[in-house]
C-alpha cells in the first residue's frame, strides 16, 4: 500500500500489485529520445492509461502518485520532457516542443499494452503540458486532471496587471537550477535550499534585471532573459499561450486550484472557457498555495472520484467545491462565480474603510515610493514555502504603505467571488504601480492577508502634475469569512517586492534599465473621487 493511500484514506477496494519498467525510450518525431517510467498493475490486460509528462525528474518522491494509481488498476506512463532527467534535447522554459507529444502519441498507439483509453494528470508544469497536448485531436483522451496550471503562461505568471513577476520568475529559475544541478535527487535539492532565500532576495535587486539570472545561478538562463525582454502581449508569448486549444480538450476536465496560487485567475478563466466549449468541468479550490493541494485528502479524493468516473464508469462529480477561509468549511455551488452582489467599501481620509462614502471634500492620503528601498511583501501568491496567509503588521508599519480599516464587524461578513479596487490617484511620475491587499485584522491587531493584486499604469504620454488617474486593480478571487469582532483592512502601496518586480520609475525597459526614480503619491477619497474596494457578498447580505 502506498504512503499516499494510507495517509489520505484513498485505499482502493481491490489493491493490485505494482510492476515497474524503467528508462523506457520514446522517440519524439524529430528523433530526440525521451525517457519514461512505466507503472502497471500485475495481472491486468490493457488497463486504462494515465499519462504524466514532467520536467521535474522521475524516481523521487513524486513517484508516490504513479504507484497509487497503479495499485488502483491504472497503468501510468511517467515521462521526462526533453532536456530533463536523461531525456535528449534542450529544455526551453515554458516553450514546449510539439515534437514530444506527437512522438509520444504515435509511439503509444503501437504498444500492445495500450488499451485505447487515456487520461492525463498533473500539477503546475504537469498541468500546463496538458493544455499544449490539446493542440491536436486525441480520440483516446477521456479526461484531463489539471492542478494549478492555466492555459496561458504569460498573463497569470509573468505579467499580472502588466507588472513583471520577478520574484516568482527567479524563484522558478532557482527551483529548476537545483533540480538540474542536483541530479533530481531529493537530498541534494534539500541541501541546495540552504541560503536559497537570501540568494534569491539579492538577485531580485540586480540591475539591469536581465542579469539577475547570472547573479542567482552563476550563468545566463536563456529563457529567463527572454521572459524579461518581452513585455505583455508581445508575439514571443504566443508559443506559451494554449487558450485556442480549449475546444480539443477531452469531454471531462477536473480543475484544482488554491486561493494563494499565482495561477488561480487564469484557471478560473479556463473553467469558463471549457464550459462554453461544452465540456463537463469539476472545479475544486482549496486553502492552498501553489502545488500544495495535490497531496491532500480533499484534493486526492475529489480527483480520484473524477478519474474513476471517466475510466471506470462511476458517477461524475459535478459543480464547484470551494473552501471558505476564515470559516474553515467546504461549500458546494453550481458554478463559478456563485451569485453575488459587488458591494463597495469606501476609503476615508482618516484611514477608515466604510460602507458609507465620504460626503464632502477631503485632503488625499499621501506616501512616497522609493524603488531603491522597495516596499516588501510577505506571504500571498509567491513561489515557495513562504506563500500563503501571513502576519502583515511589519509591512503596514512602513511609511510607504497606507491602510484603511473598518470598525469591528457587528456580524460575520462572508464574501465569495471576484474582488476589485478602484483608486483615484495622482503622481507627477507617469511610470507607477499600485498594489492593493485585503486583510483581516483580529482582536489582537494581527493583520492576515486574504488576497491582493497589482496594476502597472500605462504611460499616458504628456502627463501634467495636476492630472488624476484611475487605477483599477483586479485582486485574486476569494471565498472568505471575516469574523464578527474582527476588522477588514485594505493596504495601498506602490509595490510588493519581490513578488512583483519593483517599478524603477524611469520608463526604461525593465530588462536593461539601470536608473531608479522615487515617486510621490496621492490617493483621493472624497465625494467626487470615491476610491473603494468591492467585495462579492451574497445577494441581500447586509
Amino acid at each position: 500500500m502506498t504512503l499516499l493511500s494510507r495517509l489520505y484514506g484513498v485505499r482502493p477496494t481491490l489493491r493490485h500489485r505494482v510492476r515497474v519498467r524503467r528508462n523506457v525510450e520514446i522517440p519524439a518525431v524529430d528523433g530526440v529520445r525521451l525517457l519514461a517510467t512505466h507503472y502497471y498493475p500485475a495481472g491486468q490486460r490493457r488497463p486504462p492509461l494515465v499519462l504524466l509528462r514532467s520536467p521535474y525528474g522521475r524516481g523521487n518522491a513524486l513517484d508516490q502518485l504513479p504507484k497509487l494509481l497503479a495499485e488502483r488498476g491504472y497503468q501510468v506512463l511517467y515521462q521526462s520532457l526533453r532536456g530533463t532527467a536523461g531525456s535528449g534535447g534542450r529544455f526551453d522554459g515554458f516553450v514546449i516542443d510539439p515534437a514530444d507529444a506527437d512522438g509520444t502519441l504515435s509511439w503509444l498507439r503501437t504498444q500492445p499494452w495500450f488499451g485505447g483509453e487515456l487520461a492525463t494528470w498533473g500539477a503546475s508544469y504537469l498541468g500546463y503540458v496538458q493544455w499544449e497536448l490539446a493542440a491536436r485531436d486525441i480520440p483516446e483522451w477521456k479526461i484531463a486532471l489539471i492542478q494549478d496550471a492555466p492555459s496561458s503562461f504569460a498573463d497569470g505568471f509573468m505579467y499580472p496587471g502588466r507588472a513583471f513577476a520577478s520574484g516568482n520568475a527567479l524563484g522558478w529559475v532557482q527551483l529548476v537550477e537545483r533540480m538540474f544541478t542536483g541530479g533530481y535527487g531529493i537530498t541534494r535539492q534539500l541541501t541546495g535550499m540552504i541560503g536559497a532565500a537570501r540568494r534569491l532576495s539579492r538577485a531580485t535587486l540586480t540591475l539591469p534585471l536581465q542579469e539577475a539570472d547570472q547573479a542567482l545561478t552563476g550563468h545566463p538562463v536563456p529563457w529567463f532573459r527572454d521572459w524579461v525582454r518581452h513585455g505583455p502581449g508581445e508575439p514571443y508569448w504566443a508559443s506559451t499561450d494554449h487558450r485556442a486549444n480549449t475546444a480539443r480538450m477531452p469531454s471531462l476536465v477536473h480543475l484544482q486550484g488554491g486561493w494563494h496560487d499565482f495561477f488561480l485567475p487564469g484557471m478560473l478563466a479556463d473553467y469558463a472557457a471549457l464550459l462554453a466549449a461544452g465540456r463537463r468541468v469539476r472545479l475544486l479550490v482549496g486553502p492552498w498555495s501553489h502545488g500544495r493541494g495535490l497531496y491532500t485528502r480533499e484534493g486526492l479524493t475529489d480527483a480520484l472520484a473524477m478519474l474513476d468516473a471517466a475510466l471506470f464508469g462511476r458517477q461524475v462529480p459535478s459543480g464547484v467545491r470551494l473552501f471558505v477561509t476564515g470559516a474553515g468549511r467546504w461549500i458546494e455551488v453550481p458554478a463559478w462565480p456563485p451569485e453575488h452582489e459587488p458591494t463597495p467599501w469606501f476609503l476615508h481620509p482618516d484611514g477608515e474603510l466604510s460602507r458609507i462614502p465620504h460626503d464632502g471634500r477631503a485632503a488625499p492620503s499621501r506616501y512616497r515610493y522609493d524603488p531603491a528601498d522597495p516596499t516588501p511583501t510577505v506571504g500571498g501568491t509567491q513561489v515557495g514555502i513562504s506563500a500563503g496567509a501571513k502576519d502583515n503588521r511589519r509591512i503596514e508599519a512602513r511609511t510607504d504603505v497606507l491602510t484603511f480599516t473598518t470598525a469591528p464587524l457587528a456580524e460575520d461578513v462572508e464574501a465569495v467571488g471576484p474582488v476589485r479596487v478602484r483608486l483615484h490617484t495622482r503622481s507627477a511620475n507617469p511610470h507607477v504601480d499600485y498594489f492593493a491587499r485585503l486583510c483581516e485584522v483580529d482582536a489582537r491587531g494581527r493583520s492576515v492577508n486574504v488576497c491582493d493584486g497589482i496594476v502597472r499604469l500605462r504611460d499616458p504620454g504628456d502627463i501634467r502634475v495636476a492630472d488624476i488617474r484611475v487605477a483599477d486593480i483586479a485582486l485574486w478571487p476569494m471565498a472568505h469569512r471575516f469574523r464578527r469582532g474582527h476588522r477588514i483592512r485594505l493596504q495601498v502601496s506602490s509595490g510588493a517586492h519581490p513578488r512583483f518586480g519593483r517599478n524603477p520609475g524611469t520608463g526604461e525597459p525593465i530588462a536593461t534599465g539601470r536608473g531608479l526614480r522615487p515617486s510621490e503619491h496621492e490617493i483621493f477619497h472624497d465625494h467626487s473621487r470615491p476610491s473603494a474596494l468591492w467585495l462579492p457578498l451574497a445577494p441581500g447580505a447586509s
